[in-house]
Order: structure tokens, then C-alpha cells, then sequence
């Protein structure tokens, strides 16, 4: 049995100004984008893309990311409680943030973008679906270091008691996303789109991998306990991602078969 450390939320203090490891998080994951941005123009010339170009699909990244991911928050998880507490809903240093909300965000940016560039939405969504899942994964360590969202109660050897919730061993649900959502996903959507694909393929990959493995670890998850389980016992993170999922293996046949090419993971 194990016990999380507890970290202090706070990674420096600078007078009035507390940086937290949660939005350092948030930094990286926006490094990573922009790092492995670049590494794909230069290593995959077929993309099309110029280095100037990265900057601005970035700023409109980050916009849909953090309005999306706290709207998503408001809408999906505690509408009627931010219905009675309106001005909250800026208050995004109380926490509060969806994946599926900023996702939804994400995309709405990216056609944005891709009315500004000129360029099809979906090889904006293409372009950029390989660069998420570490980001990802980098918001889910910062959950594990704030003792947030927390797994169900297990029995498993590598399970961990979170002292700030109760006494019970569980699941650390933060790093099995961590090691799906994030460093698996990468690898699975990084190596499909390392050769040439048909336009959209490669995000209806992004969409099955993400909305799979997070289906998946919602099992391992405590549901929120304004939320408990829905309907079929099944979690709004679960509900959520169904959709991804189906949009996905829609999204790939139909690229397939736009391109008149047989569906094929390595070429």
C-alpha cells in the first residue's frame, strides 16, 4: 500500500504571486505542442506546414483549450450549481476544467484557424491531433500532484491511500490516463501519422484512441460526487466519450474511402 505525498499545490511562491504545479503543467503541455509542432514540419515535409504558421494555430489553441475546458466544466458537470453562482465562472483558480469542454473548444479554434489560413479544417485537426496526448498527459501528472481526481477503491498492490479524501486504498486513476491518454496515445497517433494518410484519418485515430482509453480508465475512476454514475452505470467522462469514439471510426472509413485506399496502419 502506498500514500500520496501530498505536494504542495504551490511550486513557488514570489510574494503575493504563487506559481502552482498545475499551471506549470499547463505551460508544459503548450511547450510540448510547440516543440513536437515543429519536429513534425521539419521531419515530415508532406504536412505542408511552415514553421511561422505554428505560432498562430498555438494562440488559437491555447484560447480553446482554456475557454472551452472551463465552459465544458460549467455546462457538462455543475450547471445549475454556476447557474446560481454566475460570476464563478471565472474563477478558474478554484479549479474546474473539462477535457471534452476544452476538446470542443480545440475544435471550434481550429476552424477558426483554418477560415484565417485558408487551409481544410481537417488538416488543421490532422496537423495537430499528434501533438495533444503529452500535453495531456502533463495535466494529468498535475492532477496526481494536486491528490485530484482520484480512482475507486481497490485492492490491487500498487493501489494508493490520498489522505485528503478518506482512508481507503484506490486506484491511482491520474497516472493509468497519464500512461493511456497520454504517453500510449502519443506513441499509437505519432508513428500512424508518420506517413502520408488521407485527410481526416489521422484525427479519427486521435478521436478512437482518446475516447477508448478514457472510457476505459472511467472504470478505475471515482465518479464526481455532485455526478455519481449516470445512466447504465456508466460516468459522464464515459457518456462523453461514446461520441468520440463513433465520430472516429466514421471519420476514418469515410477518409478511407474518400482517398479509395484500404484502411491500413503501417505502409
Amino acid at each position: 500500500m502506498l500514500i500520496h505525498p501530498q505536494f504542495d499545490p504551490i511550486a513557488l511562491q514570489l510574494g503575493p504571486l504563487a506559481i502552482r504545479w498545475y499551471g506549470l503543467m499547463y505551460l508544459l503541455a503548450f511547450a510540448l505542442v510547440l516543440f513536437l509542432g515543429r519536429l513534425r514540419i521539419k521531419s515530415q515535409p508532406f504536412s505542408k506546414w511552415q514553421l511561422t504558421e505554428l505560432d498562430d494555430l498555438l494562440f488559437y489553441g491555447v484560447l480553446g483549450v482554456v475557454l472551452g475546458g472551463r465552459l465544458g466544466y460549467v455546462l457538462f458537470y455543475k450547471l445549475s450549481y454556476y447557474f446560481s453562482h454566475p460570476l464563478e465562472i471565472f474563477f478558474v483558480w478554484q479549479g474546474g476544467m473539462s477535457f471534452h469542454g476544452g476538446f470542443l473548444g480545440v475544435i471550434f479554434a481550429m476552424w477558426l484557424y483554418s477560415r484565417k489560413s485558408s487551409k481544410p479544417w481537417l488538416a488543421v485537426t490532422d496537423f495537430i491531433a499528434p501533438l495533444v496526448p503529452l500535453g495531456l498527459g502533463a495535466g494529468r501528472i498535475g492532477n496526481f500532484i494536486n491528490g485530484e481526481l482520484w480512482g475507486r477503491p481497490t485492492d490491487v498492490s500498487w493501489g494508493i491511500v490520498f489522505p485528503q479524501v478518506d482512508t481507503l486504498v484506490r486506484h491511482p486513476s491520474q497516472l493509468y490516463e497519464f500512461g493511456l491518454e497520454g504517453l500510449l496515445l502519443f506513441v499509437i497517433v505519432w508513428l500512424y501519422s508518420s506517413k502520408q494518410r488521407p485527410l481526416g484519418a489521422v484525427s479519427g485515430v486521435f478521436l478512437i484512441g482518446y475516447g477508448t482509453f478514457r472510457f476505459l480508465v472511467e472504470y478505475t475512476r471515482e465518479p464526481d460526487d455532485f455526478l455519481g454514475l449516470l445512466s447504465l452505470g456508466l460516468s459522464m467522462g464515459q457518456w462523453l466519450s461514446f461520441p468520440m469514439i463513433i465520430a472516429g471510426i466514421l471519420m476514418l472509413r469515410w477518409a478511407y474511402r474518400a482517398s479509395r485506399k484500404p484502411f491500413q496502419l503501417r505502409r
